[in-house]
């Protein structure tokens, strides 16, 4: 671990008060005595954000002038969490401001309340992101997060009467917002449509229409590092907002046409794309961050030449390509190079090749983006051109490498036939230097199975880098309790900047008195939880139960249908007398999902999820000892509160469809212990917490494999285990929809007809399992034991060793001088 240190801050709690006042006055135009708790936050991060202007623009100086290669971090999702907390601790300022709010009458919690978190991601993906450029400033290496400002986030979610999930606009923009700040002299012209043209012998793309791409930069302070990076994210606007013609003769709606065709590629997240409207807006936003970023980081590398030497473009920055969102990139590169620098072919392939990297998240191959040509074609004409000539070249490759002309088709970047496809996974592993997976099993199977064509035959490209999570927003901020006992019993905080000390409170498992302290924090953590739930949701949450925590994105193979059931199974064991209701342990299960909007069985999943909570929590015979609770619009903020507060965390997906997982790295650092599958980094959590210490079950990766070679029926399973049975016999017949069978009707046909993830095959593995839970979370001593070793074994899930693997693995770079 690189040692970097950064001198506290010497500011006084009275100075920082005086600044939080002057900015009162000078920005917000109120007096301490009038401001709300939302003044006093815009003050303070206004106040902060002064505070790491230097370091920001040493920064960016440090990395034109010297000699360390900068990364470009390209990523459609960034999930920042609130800032104002992280930016106090990474400036050394948090003390200060709590006697600062204090002194000027105010509660900082209420202040730091006030912050609406930004609506920039959807899950892991963008977890993940922000916890990388996190640790790219805290090592000290020069980066940009590059990517796009949403004006409405991927959406809010809400649940309806019904318990349906509703979509509403994510208004996280509505307020002020101090940490953006937005530079009109840096845009960047991004143009679609139209056509390419012979001029004097080159390929001349004309296009039909342009926007403007406006840079919004947000600091990344590092943490006791003295640097603080960029996440640069692009606002999209018209070049012509306004008709005045139009408007004057009464076409109010035509006359705003341009402005709303521009401002809707930044409007929100994933748009839907059912449709052929939705595809093309979902390339655009692709294209649109793509394009601004490459044009952005030429200008901040070569200011103000005309002529500049890309040869030496890879020599300044490395672009690392967040799944395939911006593979387009690659030949927008190329177009560059060629159109409007005038390089040759070669050169402008050796250039690009040497400056791309791509991260692969996913083994579904319907996750893997096909973009149709004729899409293509329309949008970015000079592009399709582009892929074209790189398919011809990689085909011409692939025939001179192997005489196997089966894998020489499967191998093509734009497939043939009537309706042929761009397939940008391809794309990004031929064109990029480095190809990784995210955890090592991720990363096995995509040598052997998603990509095992191109493993074949370009082996060296290919790596794992597992994922990771910053232990300052995850441990520090989520969990300053266990911090604070962490702290204790290694006698240092060293443990922040390099976690793997973490494992030197291993023998701390064997102290009682540490045990019981620890015990005490999770304790705490709990009834804060249940506070938090109450004041936000309305939610009872009884403490002293087991907290069972499922948080994921909904989505079929992620399996939350395999924990509900297993919920209606007990339930329906307590209804018909089979559990005596004294013999069951307490246990509150909570869920925090958002589904797709146009993924249909994950939302009806979440509406039984709902309705199986109305049942349950309201039946006077479960006495409280079972109870399902679902926090609508999960977000980093309920996740502050939540994973410190979980006991047993769920991570039960089938086996080979996970890519990596981070909340599983998250629960664990904080101390829950894990019931899972051998499937993404659960594998590596349990060879490295041991096996004792993780409660195992479900089929392998081999095995689900030979059930799909063999054949699978769902109703066997149905018919062999009474409690699947009477569980999806209860959903079928309406005991969660008010009598009505056909509510839930497609999930049950689709449970027993299909299954594809194998709910029920892994269900009779998974009650066993739960026994087991349970037996252990009656001896609570024996619980925190393991809980500890988690937590003391989890040091190499920090994103910061993530980052390193990258450096040495993938980046060729390092932190600068």
């Amino acid at each position: 671990m690189t040692e970097l240190t950064a001198p506290k801050s010497s500011v006084t709690a009275a100075q920082f008060a005086d600044e939080i006042r002057n900015e009162l006055k000078y920005t917000q135009g109120v007096t301490p005595e009038q401001a709300k708790p939302a003044d006093v936050y815009v003050a303070a991060a206004t106040a902060v954000r002064k505070h790491l202007m230097d370091s920001w623009m040493k920064t960016q100086q440090d990395m034109i002038n010297g000699n360390t290669k900068a990364v470009g971090y390209l990523s459609a999702e960034f999930l920042m969490g609130k800032q104002l907390r992280n930016a106090l601790l990474n400036s050394g300022l948090t003390e200060q401001f709590e006697a600062a709010v204090k002194e000027l009458g105010f509660d900082p919690q209420q202040v730091t309340d006030a912050e609406y978190e930004p609506g920039l991601g959807n899950g892991g993906l963008g977890r993940l992101a922000a916890c990388f450029i996190d640790s790219l400033a805290s090592l000290g290496v020069p980066a940009f997060g590059y990517g796009i400002q949403y004006r409405y986030g991927i959406f809010r979610q809400e649940f309806d009467e019904e318990g349906r999930q509703i979509e509403r606009p994510d208004y996280w923009l509505t307020n002020e917002d101090p940490w953006g700040h937005i530079d009109y002299e840096r845009d960047q012209r991004v143009s679609f449509g139209g056509e390419v043209v012979e001029e004097d012998g080159k390929r001349v793309w004309k296009p039909s229409w342009s926007v403007r791409a406006i840079p919004v930069d947000y600091m990344v302070p590092g943490y006791e590092s003295g640097r603080v990076n960029t996440l640069r994210l692009w606002q999209a606007r018209s070049y012509d907002e306004f008709d005045l013609l139009t408007f004057n003769k009464s076409e109010y709606l035509d006359a705003v046409k341009p402005q709303v065709k521009a401002e809707n590629i930044s409007k929100i997240l994933y748009p839907e794309d059912s449709t052929e409207v939705g595809k093309e807006l979902r390339l655009e936003q692709q294209y649109f961050f793509a394009s601004a970023s490459i044009h952005d980081a030429i200008r901040v590398f070569y200011p103000n030449q005309d002529k500049p030497d890309l040869t030496t473009f890879p020599d300044k920055i490395c672009f690392q390509l967040n799944d395939t969102h911006p593979v387009i990139g690659i030949p927008e590169l190329m177009r560059i190079l060629l159109d409007e620098y005038g390089y040759d072919w070669d050169t402008a392939w050796n250039i690009t090749t040497k400056t791309f990297n791509y991260t692969c998240h996913t083994l579904l191959p319907e996750a893997l983006e096909v973009w149709p040509v004729a899409l293509i074609s329309k949008l970015l004409p000079r592009h399709m051109e582009i892929i074209n000539k790189i398919n011809d070249q990689f085909m011409h490759e692939l025939e001179e490498m192997t005489d196997d002309e089966a894998k020489v088709e499967r191998m093509r970047i734009v497939t043939a036939g009537d309706t042929p496809s761009v397939r940008m996974a391809y794309l990004a592993s031929y064109a990029g230097e480095h190809v990784n997976g995210v955890a090592e099993l991720h990363s096995q199977l995509l040598k052997d199975v998603t990509l095992r064509d191109f493993s074949d035959l370009f082996p060296k490209k290919f790596t794992n880098v597992t994922n990771g999570v910053t232990p300052r927003r995850f441990m520090k901020l989520a969990n300053p309790g266990l911090s604070d006992l962490i702290t204790e019993g290694l006698g240092t905080d060293k443990w922040l900047k390099d976690l793997e000390l973490l494992k030197n409170l291993e023998p701390l498992a064997q102290d009682d008195e540490f045990v019981k302290k620890f015990a005490q924090v999770k304790y705490d953590n709990k009834i804060k939880f249940a506070d938090f739930a109450k004041r936000e949701y309305g939610f009872d949450i009884d403490s002293s139960t087991m907290f069972d925590t499922m948080i994921k994105r909904l989505h079929e193979y992620k399996r939350q249908a395999l924990k509900i059931l297993e919920v209606i199974a007990t339930y329906a064991d307590i209804k018909s007398g089979k559990v005596k209701i004294e013999d069951v342990t307490p246990r509150t299960v909570i869920f925090g999902a958002k589904a797709a909007p146009g993924y249909y069985l994950a939302k009806m999943t979440i509406q039984l999820i709902n309705n199986v909570a109305k049942v349950i929590n309201n039946d006077p015979d479960v006495m409280g000892k079972l109870k399902v609770v679902f926090p609508w619009n999960y977000n980093i903020r309920v996740a502050q509160y939540l994973i410190p507060a979980t006991e047993l965390d769920e991570q039960i997906s089938q086996a080979g469809k996970e890519a990596s997982g981070t909340s599983n790295m998250k629960f664990a650092l904080n101390g829950a212990l894990t019931v899972g599958t051998l499937d993404g980094a659960n594998v590596e959590i349990r060879e490295r917490v041991g096996a004792d210490n993780f409660f195992l079950f479900g089929m392998t990766v081999d095995e689900v494999e030979k059930m799909y070679a063999d054949g699978y029926d769902p109703a066997k399973y149905y018919e062999a285990d009474p409690r699947l049975k009477a569980a999806i016999d209860m959903v079928a017949k309406g005991t969660f929809s008010d009598g009505d069978e056909d509510t839930y009707a497609p999930l049950v046909s689709d449970w027993l007809t299909k299954d594809w993830f194998m709910t029920l095959a892994d269900f009779t593995a998974y009650h066993d399992i739960q026994s087991e839970i349970e037996t252990l979370y009656g001896d609570q001593l024996e619980w925190n034991r393991k809980a500890i070793i988690n937590v003391a074994n989890s040091g190499y899930f920090s994103s910061d060793r993530s980052i390193e693997d990258y450096l040495e693995r993938v980046w060729m770079t390092g932190p600068l001088k």
